[in-house]
């Protein structure tokens, strides 16, 4: 019997899954010895970045003007390149190692020269608003690049994927995506923690120390050794010859840059305040809190800048001081505060009554005190105030000195004198504010008289009038006027095109408030015993009120500390 031949199904066999080759990892100690000298390098590239974004913000604002509108402009154009360049670095991963050295090359060439060129900017060409806008994008689309570059060359050297799902669609595992999340918060911590220590270093070390122009080239350096060393030398080995000779020149050209710019640095600044300031420049000192330059001859009338601003013009100071102070001195006057005045004018004008007994100035600067007291120019021109016994004089934040004496001060003042640059200037805003003015209130006797230089009547009339608003939300009742007369090329308004050497492009006038207690607008007139004076009568004062009431409009809210509300 033949039996039937039964065909079996072949049998299937299984093959071993294809492993792609993973990338070599490093030990736990070769990734350390990367990881910790790469965190170093972010915190001190972090530091240098933060430290470029305020020297842009302090320079604007010294420059231009207006430090609110300055930081915002810097702060919002620089994240936004951030973003930028986050993007743009991924173009650079697959050589990030080169990548990342030439990025901070280019960081520390353009933050440290930064400075100096806007600042030339300002002197020679007479703007800088676009240089402050190009630097703020440079510098954030380099600083952008830091991190994802940095993040690619850990990966790498730890032999991590990237995290997303490969062509064969795998993920990576649990732990590896652990690890490149702890990378990335480690990079994050050292980078904040960075930024927090170059915050503080600008204004405690690198301006105090160095000043604005050497502490930004300084810090170019540091930036450029550090980014140019961790590439050079713990990342090596993903650098081909030719790479790594490129970023030796490039790093030494930039050290090159900034090394010359640095030694040349005082020449520069001396160049350029002449610029500014014109050929007489005599004295220039940079106090703790501001610029101060005295230009003119010892034997002829001396002109004061603060931070660039002309602050008196020794020609036709006395229009401004006899304007500012006599008004205010018709009634009792034994008693006087000045707050601001540190050139001493406004106390020379209280000082010609015999019957000012006590002068005290509020000034917030003890260098331009000093100045006004040694200079030989400004101390003839001040008539020796501050030499004078009736004179104390209390280096300190009006604001804070005041909210301090309304709970201390036993007597109060006949008057009060507020000698202060134009209220647009931001530092001086808040010494415009409802609440400072409710402080003068609570040290002026029943009787007293309080006085405000309120910026021009014709050139600024919104912040006048603003200015008007708040004295009498306050509680006060005002008295407008004005005074006129200012010599081509004075210039203490808010805006920084009104600079020295500048002629015509200035206010022509200065707006005064004579403000008292109450809802009965005191009159305009001199005391009895008031000094001859060279350019103030009652009838002056008649058309200096006249012609400020002709530009009084609608009635504008008052500017607080929480909402100012002056402008340019």
């Amino acid at each position: 019997m033949i039996e039937p031949t039964v065909t079996m199904p072949p049998k299937r066999v299984r093959r071993a899954p294809v492993r792609r080759p993973e990338p070599p990892r490093g030990t736990a100690g070769e990734v350390r010895a990367v990881r910790f000298p790469v965190l170093a390098v972010v915190f001190v590239c972090a530091a240098c970045g933060l430290v470029y974004e305020l020297e842009l913000v302090a320079l604007a604002s010294y420059l231009i003007g207006d430090s609110v509108t300055q930081a915002s402009v810097v702060l919002s154009v620089m994240v936004f390149a951030m973003g930028v360049g986050s993007l743009l670095a991924k173009r650079l991963r697959c050589r990030a190692a080169v990548g990342f050295g030439l990025v901070e090359a280019g960081l520390a060439l353009v933050g440290g020269c930064s400075a100096m060129v806007l600042y030339a900017a300002f002197a020679w060409l007479g703007e800088s608003r676009y240089v402050v806008v190009a630097f703020s994008l440079a510098i954030g689309v380099l600083i952008g690049a830091e991190i994802p570059l940095l993040m690619s060359l850990i990966q790498r050297s730890a032999g991590q994927p990237s995290g997303r799902p490969g062509r064969s669609g795998r993920q990576a595992p649990t732990g590896e995506q652990d690890d490149a999340a702890g990378t990335v918060a480690d990079l994050f911590a050292a980078d904040y923690v960075g930024a927090l220590v170059g915050g503080l270093a600008f204004p405690f070390l690198l301006l105090p120390w160095l000043g604005q122009l050497t502490g930004a080239l300084v810090t170019g350096a540091v930036n450029a050794v550090a980014g140019g060393g961790l590439v050079l030398w713990v990342f090596r080995r993903d650098l081909t010859a030719r790479s790594r000779a490129l970023l030796v020149a490039v790093n030494m050209s930039v050290l090159a840059v900034l090394a010359t710019a640095t030694v040349l640095v005082d020449d520069f600044e001396q160049a350029a305040r002449r610029a500014v300031y014109g050929e007489r420049v005599r004295v220039a000192v940079q106090t703790e809190l501001q610029e101060v330059v005295v230009t003119g001859g010892l034997d002829g009338p001396p002109d004061l800048f603060l931070d660039g601003r002309l602050r008196v013009s020794g020609e036709d100071e006395y229009r401004y001081h006899e304007a500012l102070v006599h008004p205010a001195m018709n009634g009792t006057h034994a008693r006087v505060l000045i707050v601001g005045g540190g050139d001493g004018m406004a106390a020379r004008e209280v000082l010609r009554y015999p019957g000012a007994r006590s002068v005290t100035v509020v000034e917030l600067d003890p260098g331009v005190v000093r100045l006004a007291r040694t200079d030989p120019a400004l101390a003839r021109l001040n008539a020796q105030a501050f030499r004078d016994p009736r004179v104390q004089v209390v280096h300190a934040d009006a604001f804070h000195w005041l909210r301090g004496a309304t709970a201390l001060v036993q007597e109060r003042y006949d008057v009060v004198i507020s000698d202060l640059p134009d209220p647009g200037i931001t530092p001086s805003t808040k010494l415009y504010a409802q609440e400072f003015y409710g402080l003068v209130a609570r040290v002026l006797t029943r009787t007293g008289r309080f006085v405000v230089h309120a910026g021009s009547v014709t050139d600024r009339p919104r912040a006048y009038w603003t200015v008007d608003a708040t004295l009498h939300a306050a509680g006060f009742a005002t008295r407008p006027y004005s005074a006129s007369g200012r010599t081509p090329g004075f210039a203490a308004g808010p805006d920084r095109a009104d600079r020295a050497g500048d002629t015509g492009r200035g206010p022509h006038d200065w707006g005064f408030l004579l403000a008292v207690p109450g809802s009965r607008p005191p009159a305009l007139g001199l005391a009895a015993d008031a000094p001859r004076l060279r350019s103030l009568g009652e009838d002056t004062l008649d058309a200096a009120a006249r012609r400020a009431e002709r530009g009084r409009g609608a009635e504008l809210a008052p500017s607080t500390l929480v909402h100012p509300r002056y402008g340019g």
